[in-house]
């Protein structure tokens, strides 16, 4: 088990690393899927042998609630339908945690439910927000869990210039899922993940 790692360097790589993702060019990427509430990109990822995801669409809500019911708190575990279980497991700042949580299972359960614990930093970007994270190898695995890795992601939020009131939600996705799992299984599942994504927190913020 490691020890967690200092925080402060690894919160300004982390943001680093994700305003370099988003200032990819758009010929790299590759549609994967397209809904009425968002639209999902692919490219290899840098960082293991699967895929960079890209995720947009425009949320009716402003910057600050948007992100607080995507970053690492009370509100997450309402509306994510994948997530079922979260504890913060240490906290270095206000923006700045350790979390550790559970996914359930996937495509009929060929994936099956997964643990991650991330390291999860929420900064300011432009006018708006940037929350993101990345995966620590830190805590025991709990039994019945495949222990899945998240590479660095993270979701852009800011407001649309000519509607305030409304947000462009920018997120970039590479989740190791780990485990003996088809390819094609681990790639339809993050499309639709992610497009659902969107629905939910939509959905959500309307209540």
């Amino acid at each position: 088990m490691d020890l967690l790692p200092n925080a402060a360097p690894l919160a300004t790589q982390l943001r680093n690393t994700l305003i370099q993702y988003h200032s990819i060019a758009d010929s790299e990427w590759r549609v994967a899927k397209k809904t009425k509430d968002a639209t999902v990109w692919r490219k290899p990822s840098e960082e293991f042998s699967g895929y960079l995801y890209k995720a947009q669409g425009v949320v009716e809500d402003v910057t600050n609630r948007i992100v607080d019911h995507i970053r690492p708190g009370p509100y997450r575990l309402d509306w994510d339908s994948l997530m079922t279980t979260m504890d913060i497991m240490e906290t270095f700042e206000e923006n700045c945690c350790v979390m550790r949580y559970t996914t359930a299972g996937q495509l009929w359960n060929i994936i099956a439910p997964r643990e991650f614990v991330d390291f999860s930093y929420t900064t300011s970007y432009e006018d708006g927000l940037l929350t993101c994270g990345i995966s620590l190898d830190y805590g025991e695995v709990r039994p019945n869990f495949v222990r899945g890795f998240n590479h660095p992601c993270g979701w852009f939020c800011v407001p649309l210039k000519d509607y305030p009131s409304h947000s462009l939600l920018t997120g970039y996705i590479q989740t190791e899922l780990r485990g003996m799992l088809p390819q094609s299984a681990v790639d339809t599942a993050m499309s639709s993940t992610l497009a659902n994504f969107y629905s939910d927190l939509k959905k959500a913020l309307k209540t």
